[in-house]
């Protein structure tokens, strides 16, 4: 209906926008009548979204002139806005921003670059900017997911922590079990697309090579290729994170910093 309404691409585009963000409000708004507020951070959410993936357009349109090193600054620039997206999932954490950028950095990057060095990933702008901006944000996801687990459940468990702590245990053992749980339940989402990969849903990395004129069957091990990159990314981040936070919750007398309130 809506391309009866608008001929214009770039109307059809914002067209297209205000239904799928009217969608989501209604969402919310149906959350909201059952006491669950997300209107500010749904709004904030969309506004802030729609305005970068703009403008990270309008970059890439200059870049794919530029050589291919200069992707690299790019990626950079997104591990380090991830890490603070990421970072304010742990909020009353100490060093949650270092901690998350330097995982994030680590896990995700130490990915794309192996993958790049051996061919997985094709080097020029156009393949490495968007396939490496996919480990990250999924990397992004998973470190968040790891360490508002860990807050939460260090949160719930103080009374044991501490009694562990009085009767001798040191604060990396006393804090190890919810290390364990957060890593484990960090990467339910990133072995679940793999495990429904095909069967509940078709990727539109897949999609969009069979468009381009790619054979399927490539088109699809491609796509495997990089769910597996993006479990590797999010794995090696969380598995860093939380080590890297286990040790920022406990100050060198191995007393528990991080309080409820916080």
């Amino acid at each position: 209906m809506l391309k009866t309404l608008f001929h214009s691409q770039l109307q059809l585009g914002l067209a297209q926008a205000g239904v799928a963000a009217l969608t989501a409000l209604l969402v919310v708004m149906a959350a909201a009548r059952r006491g669950i507020h997300l209107e500010k951070d749904l709004a904030i959410a969309m506004a802030r979204g729609l305005v970068q993936i703009v403008a990270v357009g309008s970059i890439l349109l200059l870049l794919l002139r530029s050589p291919s090193w200069t992707s690299i600054f790019l990626l950079i620039a997104m591990i380090i806005a991830a890490g603070a997206t990421s970072a304010r999932r742990a909020k009353g954490m100490p060093g949650a921003f270092q901690v998350s950028t330097w995982s994030i950095a680590c896990g995700a990057g130490s990915v794309i670059a192996l993958m790049t060095a051996l061919g997985v990933i094709d080097t020029p702008i156009t393949a490495l900017v968007p396939v490496g901006s996919m480990l990250i944000a999924n990397a992004m996801n998973t470190n968040g997911l790891a360490l508002n687990r860990f807050r939460s459940d260090v949160l719930a468990h103080v009374g044991e922590i501490e009694t562990a702590l009085a009767l001798g245990a040191d604060g990396k053992s006393s804090v190890s079990p919810y290390v364990q749980v957060s890593f484990e339940a960090s990467l339910i989402p990133a072995i679940d697309s793999l495990r429904s990969l095909g069967i509940v849903w078709i990727p539109g990395l897949m999609a969009g090579m069979l468009l381009s004129g790619a054979r399927p069957i490539y088109a699809a091990i491609y796509q495997f290729v990089l769910l597996a990159m993006i479990f590797a990314a999010s794995g090696l981040t969380s598995l860093i994170s939380t080590l890297l936070i286990r040790a920022r919750v406990m100050s060198p007398a191995e007393q528990l910093i991080l309080r409820p309130g916080q």
